[in-house]
């Protein structure tokens, strides 16, 4: 396991238990659980604080010189079947686009899948626009990671505040609690 943390320019990595005023309340509570179960993998995650208005992707990217592939998004989609409701959150690279109308709907088992409206995946996530990340993510969602972000080097995720990202190796998404990786995923 690696236990160095990834480093990008401008962007000074901390240990995210010492920070909590970057994390949301959810996302701290989903760590400090990830680490006491896993110590190996603490020393390889990190926090990190932005300007809030840099938290999108692409402001971000082009702030701090980041290669686009090292963001990862996390988008929710919904479906229902049989009246039930199907909840999924999708870790894919930014430089990539989530597949929703076929891998997304498939593996929901759902007619049609589409994002949440931003304002239900706010206030059910319990994290801030720009910010959702799946440390800390509802329990009954799935949580769906593109093969791809997990194998292309370091990762910066949301924090669940925009004031902060998560930064860790890739493979490690791989190892958050219920996660699911899938190939295609994104394209």
């Amino acid at each position: 396991m690696p236990t160095d943390l990834p480093a990008f320019p401008g962007l000074t990595p901390l240990p995210p238990l010492d920070h909590p005023e970057l994390l949301a309340p959810c996302t701290m509570a989903a760590l400090t659980s990830w680490f006491a179960a896993r110590p190996d993998i603490a020393p390889a995650v990190g926090v990190v604080a932005i300007d809030p208005a840099l938290a999108d992707t692409a402001a971000l990217t082009e702030a701090y010189g980041l290669p686009p592939e090292a963001s990862v998004n996390c988008v929710v989609v919904v479906g229902k079947r049989a009246g039930e409701e199907r909840v999924a959150a999708l870790a894919i690279r930014a430089d990539t686009r989530a597949d929703i109308n076929n891998a997304a709907k498939r593996l929901l088992d759902v007619r049609k899948a589409s994002f949440m409206a931003v304002d239900q995946a706010v206030e059910r996530s319990g994290m801030e626009y720009g910010g959702i990340t799946p440390p800390g993510l509802p329990a009954t969602w799935r949580l769906l990671v593109d093969h791809g972000a997990t194998t292309r080097g370091p990762a910066i995720i949301g924090s669940g505040v925009r004031g902060g990202k998560i930064v860790l190796p890739g493979e490690l998404l791989a190892e958050l609690p219920g996660a699911e990786v899938i190939d295609g995923l994104a394209q």
